[in-house]
């Protein structure tokens, strides 16, 4: 069999949302990383593999912006109608147009070398190539969901539900236990013109009403209630879970279909998830737990890197057979702060870890696994490693003389870091810049509570930084209005004859034009004729006198609505 050593700055093991983010955001930042994962497709529970959708924080103007909003924007101009593989190719475009990142795709990492607390390579093995691959790196990020390189590396870890009293939290059971939230297998079902007929398996289990009595099993469900596993090894027992879902699943249909009135006459079943979607398992240990009175007290930390809003949503171990209903959500705060001492690991020197595997108890993961949250994790594991690599720190070392840095760059690269304010950047807080336009200065770059920190502007309007002389710009940095509280986020759980809402924002400015006084005289700098996207970043070098920037149109609005404009 054949075996091939690679050397990289940074190790992403798990291609998941949060892997994604954490290997995109390193390789934008500079540094050589390698993404391994086991499945031939990237997105994890988000991919056509699965298909569940991106959950995240609850409520106004709170949804997840950097790199996860690019990714759905990017979807949202290419995939309509949607499809699930195109939302795949979104993810595997992304990845693979970047230099810096080396993509191991159908590669299960089963191996890692150690001296003493420092993790030196893993391996693993890809099954398409019958290929042995090793990764040598600086630093280490297990974004798996199972948390594969705790076993590994005998990184500290937590597996089931604390105790009541261990942290004093009101949700948990009086007596710890290994139980978790279990598997899910999903299905979606498509509208056609005619009658159709559904024959199941022999395998399918049969229900009646009574059977489905808290299950949502109406069109619009995306089924994530056919669950089980949370009292069995979500690990170790994952195939056995999987034939038991699929036996649910099915028979599931077979009940709407033929057993009473479901409004299903012209569906079909398009789609069966044979690949479980996982909720829990391993949980590193940090330098902190979070728990959850961290997350009812708003998780004010003074080293916020990332955020969540999901309320702590916690599932029966026993699924689909618990009696009852199939989750508890218990209220949290939208948005609350999640501390960077949640994303590496306590006794292992060079790991990070990001997604549902982060140093959290059960209570807390119960809100922070979804993968919305998931995401921006990713993204400041990513963005930690690369300040790790220019300064040669470990984690913890970011946290004990870099966290002002990594926060800083996080909000430079559109993620929300609540009860922050962004630093606005040195041109364009010396500019001078008519009042009415003050909003686009004020370092926020969404509307929070009631004020919109935004600037309306009608179309063909100009904004204009000028300058007593001349002074050197490298570009512009500008956030426009994507409607963070839009409906169309998400890909589909069913299908009807016609999808509607599954565009580009409204809101988004589609064309604009940058112009510059320089000394040659005044010039376009850039003409843009298809922004689709949020946060933008324009490169020229120029030494100006003044830059302007006009809105000429949007994507359905009749004005136009801006959050931000930094010169660079």
């Amino acid at each position: 069999m054949r075996e091939i050593k690679h050397h990289v700055d940074f190790c992403v093991v798990g291609g998941g949302m949060a892997g994604v983010c954490a290997a995109l955001s390193a390789a934008r930042h500079g540094v050589k990383v390698a993404l391994m994962q086991d499945r031939p497709v990237l997105g994890g529970n988000a991919s056509s593999e699965i298909r569940m959708w991106i959950c995240g924080a609850r409520g106004k103007n709170n949804r997840e912006t950097g790199i996860l909003e690019e990714l759905v924007l990017e979807n949202l101009y290419r995939n309509n109608p949607p499809n699930y593989h195109i939302w795949d190719s979104v993810l595997y475009e992304k990845v693979k147009e970047n230099e810096n990142i080396f993509l191991l795709l159908n590669c299960s990492c089963l191996d890692a070398e150690m001296e003493g607390n420092v993790i030196k390579s893993v391996t693993g093995w890809q099954t398409t190539t019958q290929t042995k691959h090793q990764i040598f790196a600086k630093y280490f990020a297990d974004c798996s969901g199972d948390s594969i390189l705790a076993p590994l590396t005998n990184a500290e870890y937590r597996v089931g539900r604390e105790s009541r009293d261990e942290f004093g939290e009101s949700i948990q059971p009086e007596s710890p236990d290994r139980k978790t939230m279990g598997h899910s297998i999903l299905l979606q079902i498509r509208e056609t013109n005619t009658k159709s007929t559904f024959i199941p398996p022999k395998f399918a289990y049969k229900f009646d009403e009574d059977d489905l009595q808290y299950r949502n099993h109406q069109i619009g469900s995306n089924f994530w209630w056919i669950e089980l596993g949370g009292e069995d090894d979500t690990i170790y027992d994952t195939e056995s879970i999987r034939d038991e879902l699929l036996k649910i699943a099915f028979g599931v249909w077979d009940h709407m279909k033929n057993h009473g009135n479901h409004g299903v006459d012209n569906y079909v079943l398009d789609w069966i998830g044979f690949l479980p979607g996982k909720r829990e398992s391993r949980r590193y240990v940090g330098d902190y737990i979070m728990t959850q009175n961290d997350i009812e007290k708003e998780g004010r930390f003074h080293d916020i890197v990332a955020y969540g809003g999901w309320s702590m949503d916690d599932h029966p171990p026993g699924g689909f057979r618990h009696k009852g209903k199939p989750t508890t959500h218990h209220p949290a705060p939208s948005p609350y702060g999640i501390p960077y001492r949640v994303l590496y690991s306590k006794n292992i020197e060079n790991l990070f870890f990001a997604g549902r595997n982060i140093s959290v108890t059960h209570a807390a993961l119960s809100s922070t696994r979804v993968m919305g949250t998931c995401s921006v994790l990713g993204q400041a594991v990513g963005t930690a490693a690369s300040i790790c690599i220019k300064n040669n720190l470990t984690p913890r070392g970011i946290y004990e003389s870099k966290i002002k840095e990594l926060q800083k760059l996080l909000m430079f690269d559109d993620c929300y870091l609540p009860f922050m304010k962004r630093e606005v950047t040195p041109l364009a807080k010396e500019a001078v810049l008519d009042e009415k336009y003050e909003n686009i200065r004020n370092g926020y770059d969404r509307p929070i509570e009631d004020e919109d920190n935004g600037v309306y502007l009608n179309l063909g309007e100009s904004i204009e930084f000028s300058y007593d002389q001349y002074v050197k710009t490298k570009g512009l940095r500008i956030v426009f209005d994507s409607n963070l509280n839009r409906k169309n986020h998400n890909m589909p759980c069913y299908y009807p004859l016609e999808i509607a809402d599954f565009h580009v924002p409204k809101t988004l400015v589609k064309e604009f034009i940058v112009t510059a006084d320089t000394p040659e005289g005044t010039k376009v700098v850039h003409k843009e004729e298809n922004n689709y996207q949020r946060l933008v970043f324009l490169e020229f070098n120029e030494t100006v006198k003044s830059i302007s920037i006009t809105l000429v149109s949007t994507w359905g609005e009749e004005r136009a609505h801006i959050f931000s404009i930094d010169v660079l």
